[in-house]
């Protein structure tokens, strides 16, 4: 058991580390504040322009959504970081992260948002437009009420996934949590970091789990 505690909850080591993995929380936060912010506004756009029915755009919409969901996020971000400087574009790893995320939640909030915009039923179009409403307004003031109510339980549950990928990042150097861990395990030659890490990674998410778990509940009843 002392072997065991001296290895992976080393106190001397846990406090020599714990600032650099509180840097890393800090970061974690604000990537994912970030991720979440862009990917939902940008799938949501995506939805609304999706149901004005234009053909061309709508196509390139839904392999914009394929393509995003199918591509592990992983892949994503090195492409990002690693791919597109050959072309002559450049971005640090946060904004890899950041962008090569976004993307990744984007496509998801899209085909969610446009399933729940597909749910209204028919008859509410006809009924907004015959009232004399134009697309925009029917869309702002009578569909999106209904549908954005249907999606936020899922909504919700995609980006606690999608932050949570914000562990990827330390693959293109961003100082995150793992990355932190990471590095303080290869200078202290011991695991207690990793553990650290753990811990940090939990204190983060489990509120997330129970805020996604209360949302889906309290929005149930809608479905």
């Amino acid at each position: 058991m002392q072997g065991l505690i001296d290895t992976f909850f080393n106190i001397a080591v846990m406090a020599q580390y714990l600032p650099k993995v509180l840097e890393g929380m800090v970061i974690t936060v604000l990537l994912a504040i970030a991720v979440v912010l862009t990917g939902l506004a940008l799938g949501f756009v995506l939805a609304v322009v999706r149901s004005a029915g234009l053909r061309v755009v709508n196509v390139l919409i839904v392999l914009f959504a394929d393509v995003f969901r199918a591509v592990p996020p992983l892949v994503i971000l090195i492409t990002i970081y690693f791919a597109l400087p050959t072309v002559g574009l450049r971005f640090t790893g946060f904004e890899s992260a950041w962008i090569g995320l976004s993307l990744a939640l984007a496509a998801f909030a899209e085909e969610v948002i446009w399933a729940g915009i597909l749910s209204v039923p028919r008859g509410q179009w006809e009924a907004a437009r015959s009232s004399g409403l134009g697309f925009a307004q029917a869309m702002r003031l009578v569909i999106l009420p209904q549908a954005l109510r249907l999606t936020i339980a899922p909504l919700t549950s995609r980006a606690i996934v999608i932050t949570k990928n914000t562990a990827l990042a330390s693959v293109v150097a961003v100082g995150e949590i793992l990355y932190q861990a990471q590095a303080a395990y290869s200078f202290s030659y011991n695991p207690s970091p990793l553990t650290l890490g753990a811990i940090a990674y939990l204190v983060l998410f489990i509120p997330l789990v129970w805020l996604g778990r209360w949302v889906e509940t309290r929005f149930a009843w809608k479905r």
